[in-house]
């Protein structure tokens, strides 16, 4: 099985994904609780400096030793990676590919020759699901393409190795 996703096509950068590391990319969306719960777009900069002044404030209050809690709370996150099912929002990485400006169209290539091809403008509308309850899609991945908006969840295109930016 084909574990690798392209991007091509009218673009500055040829780009060669592997879904198998996404699930240590904090960019990962629970997908659990995406369809839900909703979802909100992260400020990177924002969370990080608030994580910060929670640890500044946490070191002011506690020392510079960890709570015995910590431990608790990585433990738990490993647990939810070994077990989550898990997407990752797809248009950050067509943006790296940087797309020529005359750039139309989005294409989906399947495993099968299956093709689905889509307005560039609506790259934001997608995500790719890469895990199913803490394990790789090895059966119909390496991912399935999803639409945010969830009305493609039952039936998501499986099986997705390439995308093509026309």
């Amino acid at each position: 099985m084909e574990t690798i996703i392209t991007i091509n096509g009218n673009v500055k950068h040829a780009i060669t994904l592997d879904p198998t590391v996404w699930i240590f990319d904090d960019r990962k969306i629970d997908l659990n609780t995406f369809f839900t719960e909703g979802f909100t777009e992260r400020d990177e900069d924002e969370e990080y400096k608030r994580s910060m002044g929670n640890h500044w404030s946490r070191e002011i209050m506690e020392g510079a030793t960890f709570p015995p809690t910590l431990k608790t709370e990585k433990k738990f996150d490993r647990q939810k990676l070994v077990t989550g099912t898990f997407g990752i929002s797809l248009d950050q990485f067509v943006k790296n590919a940087e797309p020529d400006e005359d750039a139309k169209t989005i294409t989906f290539l399947t495993m099968d020759g299956q093709k689905d091809t889509f307005p560039i403008s609506d790259i934001d509308k997608f995500l790719f699901k890469f895990s199913q309850d803490g394990k790789p899609l090895k059966e119909d991945g390496p991912a399935h393409l999803l639409f945010k908006d969830g009305s493609n969840i039952g039936q998501p295109l499986r099986k997705v190795i390439g995308i093509v930016i026309d």
